[in-house]
C-alpha cells in the first residue's frame, strides 16, 4: 500500500512549526525532513519517528512497538506515533523534536570514509536512510 497524498499532508500539516519541513516520496513510503535531517517515516499511512535511549520511554509508555530492525543495543530505530500524539499538535510537536535531535545525532556520527568520500553522501542527505 502506498502513502496516499491526504495523509501525508495531513502529517506535514500537524507538524507545522518544528522548523522548515519537506518530505519526499519515494518506493510507496515518504521520509519526513526538518532542516534536511530525516527524522520520519509514513508508510502504509502510519507515521514513525526516529527513536533513541533518550525518547524510547515516550513509546514504551505508550505501548508502541518498534518499527523495522533493532540497532546494536536493541532499541527500535523507529516507532510509530500514536494516534492521540498525531492529533494533539502540542504533544507531537515535542515527540517530533525529540525525533529530530534523535536523527542529528544520528547523522552527526556517520562519516565520510577517506578512502571512499561518496560512501556516505546518500546517508547524508536521508536518502539511505529508508
Amino acid at each position: 500500500m502506498a502513502v496516499s497524498d491526504e495523509y501525508l499532508q495531513f502529517v506535514m500539516d500537524q507538524l507545522q512549526g518544528i522548523g522548515p519541513l519537506r518530505a519526499q516520496k519515494a518506493f510507496g513510503q515518504a521520509v519526513v525532513f526538518c532542516d534536511g535531517v530525516p527524522f520520519g517515516y509514513v508508510i502504509d499511512d502510519v507515521l514513525y519517528f526516529k527513536v533513541d535511549e533518550a525518547n524510547k520511554s515516550d513509546y514504551d509508555e505508550a505501548g508502541v512497538m518498534a518499527w523495522v530492525t533493532s540497532d546494536k543495543n536493541g532499541i527500535g530505530r523507529s516507532y510509530a506515533v500514536p494516534a492521540d500524539v498525531l492529533e494533539n499538535r502540542d504533544v507531537l510537536k515535542a515527540w517530533a523534536e525529540k525525533a529530530v535531535a534523535v536523527a542529528s545525532r544520528r547523522a552527526a556520527g556517520k562519516r565520510r570514509s577517506k578512502t571512499q568520500p561518496w560512501a556516505r553522501a546518500d546517508a547524508e542527505d536521508g536518502a539511505a536512510e529508508l
